[in-house]
């Protein structure tokens, strides 16, 4: 191994991290266009253009996903509705939910919008209803019905006077709602499938309505006809009518005519003259994927189509939201591509650095289309260029040309340009005969690719001198030599550090060294054979003659090039070890695994030095930048994360802060165990860790006096303390074990601060909504528990002892009868079990499965672990049951046997004795049961 003076890294930070913020739903901009409000399960994510950050996230507590939502016009108010149907509304700069009501539809919201005046909303429902509340007095006020199905869009006059609702549903009508008489005035009916999009014109005298019939029609409003049929030939999704003041003749708008821009199932932007029918303007389409097939197109399944359409009057820009859940910006009046945003990465296969000082990560998803990404801004580039799923990629040395491989069995080779920070393709071949998995780049220049394919070959394709001054033009590729390398997929390709040597990994175990040096075909130098299972990477050491191989079987192995005898073997990783890289000057090593970790390792020492719990599932991708210090990962969980390596002096602060951490822990349980109960109670409020304050709560609770001891402390509270413990106490809520410390707290709140108090902390409103159905939860276990308990209390009332009648309801004296008498120990009375000894011995010997059961008291499963006392109690009634039956039939056996048959019945009879002796019988019962 090299000498080297480098120090060792032993820990990564998360310096970034790209995430998904949009998964499909409704998206929505600010009406100042600084903001795009979108949809990601149970939170709407709020994007800010100019940086491409996620800058608020409004969640639902409930985690239920929301269906839709609205932002009022003048950008103040957002109002969300879950499948929970219910209805929020947040101030969403803070994320803070103000106020909620049921939304009185009977099942969820599908289409919601706020009118001009941002005073009155609509809600269009799934059961065919269209309610509209006023948002300042907090009514419903009107209730809408008539539609046929779902309501999926609703949308308000742009006149505001003419108090005008358009709605339309699966009938494919639209509908006008005059909101003065609440009536339906009129249905306008000429599309024959969903109407997705309305547009209106500044006078508010036409509409354009677009459907995914393939036409548009424009409609006059005064006289509620159609004046124009559009036949656009695609299932439009967003419509647009262009302003007729703006000069928008780079795009075909010749004439001062109503012109309107659709977006579709084609994935591009047209635009259409209204007189004419003639579509005058066709965006170029950038892609070189195949065409996609009229069915595709009519089932959705272009990946490139467009489901939004939006017009941005301020900036005069116009955006779009695609299939694949990417947002883009385009410029009027030529269209130019101004901000890409990508709202989900879905599966990450592979990520490199790029760019001058690693500014750019490029990016392989589950998709034909690369992604290259500038750190800085989380702006987006999308590059299209192959025709089906991009397996992985490589990176050359001066960090500006890259190239990638894919299903579709081609390699493409990128230019980055320093300048314009535009990615175009300057080269492509195709010459494999199946999918492409493994590609490498030269080292020392720019002067070949080797490729590794599931058709079992390698290839090695040279570049051409001048392709990077090649202008727009692609190179086609050639490859130089093939080898057929393995008997399995070729998984993974590496070129040496000087260019002389490449190794090859394959899914039959083996890694194999080859020559380059030669003018023909690559040559075989030698084969490592010590895996069980296939072989996912293979990567050379930048400094030793060594290979390191990392495989199915959890293990990563180093060679040597010389004599291929393995070395060092690293295990620790419960699955797949997918990817390996050497850094430290190829001192140490970072692994990757199908476990989600990324793992640290020092080869001198073969130790594992770190372990970074980076990621929920596959971390695929695994790359470190130039300089050495910092790497990224990309996993299946669709999420990209930059780590960078942390120095000593990051290390001392981050220690410094464990350590005041410890401090305060300490101090914490010196004033718990002092009985300084405030100061305990405000250390731990600083904290701000719920636990850690249930912690000092429970010790309160404990001492003596403790609801007064509470009570004086949570009253002795500042206001903001308050309201932090408000808001733990809906944490504690949540769960049955600590639900009792949290309504003591409750209490204290409720009954000595007066409801204009509370309602002026910070989030009240949303922590007594959060509080209330765990409550009426721990209202009704209670109810069953104590329901449970009087049955039992019934159950033992009715036993009889025999021989000790005289004893009944003695609890202070114990029976000293000797234990060796054979006679029964029970009988029941026969005025109340009728039932013969027989029938009661087949129903004690049912097992474990009836035991205990209750028809009158069902508990649910959510609370079987905070019940363990009554579940035992019932067990030891029964199980006393079962042996008093038993010792009925053996009247005359032996009863050592009966105690034997009685011990070996049930293991959990010992614990259930235990539990008997805090029931309520007498001395004299229990000390012959637990004979």
């Amino acid at each position: 191994m090299a000498n080297t003076n480098l120090q060792f890294k032993t820990n990564y930070a998360v310096s970034s991290k790209i995430e998904p913020f949009y998964k499909g739903g409704k998206v929505q901009i600010s009406n100042d266009e600084k903001y795009i409000f979108c949809t990601c399960g149970s939170c709407v994510n709020v994007l800010e253009i100019s940086t491409g950050k996620i800058v608020h996230r409004v969640e639902h507590d409930d985690q239920e996903d929301i269906t839709s939502f609205a932002l009022s016009c003048d950008d103040e108010l957002l109002v969300t509705a879950s499948r929970a149907l219910l209805l929020k509304q947040w101030d969403w700069k803070q994320a803070i939910c103000t106020r909620s009501w049921k939304a009185i539809h009977t099942i969820p919201v599908a289409s919601m919008t706020f009118d001009s005046t941002s005073t009155l909303l609509a809600t269009g429902g799934c059961d065919g209803t269209i309610k509209l509340w006023d948002v300042v007095r907090q009514y419903c006020t009107h209730n809408l019905k008539g539609s046929s199905g779902v309501v999926h869009l609703v949308q308000f006059h742009p006149d505001i006077k003419k108090l005008q609702l358009f709605s339309s549903s699966i009938d494919c009508g639209i509908r006008l709602w005059d909101l003065r008489s609440s009536q339906c005035v009129c249905v306008l009916q000429s599309h024959y499938s969903v109407v997705t999009s309305l547009s209106f014109s500044c006078d508010g005298g036409t509409v354009v309505s677009s459907g995914r019939d393939k036409i548009c029609i424009v409609w006059d409003l005064n006289t509620r006809k159609a004046k124009k049929t559009v036949p656009v030939y695609e299932a439009v999704e967003g419509v647009v009518l262009l302003p007729k003041d703006a000069d928008l003749s780079q795009i075909g708008v010749k004439s001062k005519g109503l012109h309107f821009i659709t977006a579709g199932s084609k994935g591009v932007l047209r635009v259409w003259d209204a007189k004419t029918a003639q579509c005058v303007y066709t965006q170029p389409f950038v892609a070189t994927t195949t065409s996609v097939s009229e069915e595709d197109e009519d089932s959705g399944d272009n990946p490139c189509s467009l489901t939004y359409l939006f017009h941005l009057p301020t900036s005069s820009r116009l955006a779009t939201v695609t299939a694949e859940h990417n947002i883009l910006l385009y410029q009027l009046p030529g269209l130019t591509t101004q901000q890409q945003f990508v709202g989900y990465n879905d599966e990450v296969l592979d990520v490199k650095f790029l760019g001058k000082g690693d500014s750019h990560i490029v990016v392989a998803t589950n998709s034909c289309q690369l992604k290259m990404f500038e750190l800085l801004t989380n702006s987006c580039q999308i590059l299209y260029g192959h025709t089906d799923t991009v397996l992985t990629l490589d990176v050359f040395k001066n960090g500006s040309v890259f190239a990638s491989c894919a299903k579709d069995r081609s390699v493409c080779v990128w230019q980055l340009d320093s300048d314009s920070g535009q990615v175009r393709c300057v080269a492509q071949g195709s010459s494999h005969t199946n999918a492409v998995g493994s590609i490498s780049c030269s080292r020392m220049k720019a002067s070949f690719v080797v490729t590794g394919s599931q058709d079992c070959t390698v290839k090695v394709w040279d570049l051409p001198a001048e392709f990077s001054i090649a202008g727009e033009e692609i190179h086609q590729l050639t490859p130089r030599s093939t080898e057929k390398a393995h008997d399995k997929d070729v998984n993974s390709v590496a070129v040496s550090p000087n260019d002389k040597l490449l190794a090859t990994g394959s899914q039959d175990r083996t890694a194999k060294l080859w020559s380059l040096t030669g003018e023909g075909n690559i040559g075989l130098l030698g084969v490592f054979r010590g895996h069980r299972r296939g072989i996912w990477t293979v990567c050379f050491s930048p400094v030793d003659q060594v290979l390191a191989t990392s495989s199915a079987d959890g293990t990563t192995k180093l060679w040597s090039l010389q004599d291929f005898s393995c070395l060092k073997t690293f295990e620790g990783h419960d699955a797949s070890v997918l990817k390996v890289i050497f850094v430290s000057r190829g001192t140490q090593l970072l692994t990757s695994g199908s476990d989600g970790l990324v793992k640290l390792w020092t080869i001198k020492t073969n130790e594992c030095v770190k372990t970074l719990d980076a990621h929920q599932d596959k971390v695929w991708g695994l790359h470190g930048s130039r300089k050495d210090d910092k790497m990224v990962t990309g996993s299946a969980d669709s999420n990209i994360t930059v780590w960078m390596d942390v120095t000593e002096v990051e290390l001392a602060e981050k220690q410094a802060n464990q350590e005041d951490q410890i401090l305060k822990q300490q101090e914490l349980s010196n004033l718990l165990h002092e009985k300084k109960y405030l100061k305990a109670l405000g250390l731990a409020i600083s904290l701000d860790q719920p636990h850690t304050v249930l912690t000092v709560i429970k010790a309160i609770r404990k001492g003596e006096n403790g609801h007064e001891v509470l009570e004086k402390m949570v009253l002795k509270l500042r206001i903001d303390q308050k309201e932090s413990i408000l808001r733990f106490c809906v944490v504690w809520n949540t769960n049955a074990r600590n639900c009792m410390d949290a309504q003591a707290v409750l209490k204290v709140l409720l009954t000595h601060l007066p409801p204009e108090e509370l309602l002026q902390y910070q989030g009240a409103r949303a922590h007594l909504e959060g509080l209330i159905p765990y409550t009426e939860r721990h209202m009704q276990r209670i109810g069953r528990l104590l329901q449970a308990s009087m049955f039992l209390n019934y159950m033992w009332q009715k036993m009889r002892v025999v021989g000790a009648e005289s004893s009944w309801g003695q609890d202070e004296e114990m029976d000293t009868t000797s234990r060796t008498q054979t006679q029964p120990l029970f009988f029941i009375d026969k005025d109340e079990g009728k039932g013969s000894s027989d029938d009661r011995q087949s129903h004690g010997d049912d097992g474990d499965s009836g035991q205990g059961e209750d028809p009158h008291c069902h508990i649910e499963d959510e609370d079987e672990e905070e019940l363990e006392d009554v579940s035992a109690t019932q067990k030891t009634s029964n199980n006393k049951e079962r042996i008093e039956n038993r010792k009925i039939t053996k009247t005359n056996g032996n009863q050592r046997e009966s105690q034997e048959s009685s011990e070996d019945e049930d293991p959990e009879d010992e614990n259930d004795q235990t539990v008997m002796s805090n029931l309520p019988a007498s001395s004299a019962l229990r000390s012959q049961t637990l004979s």
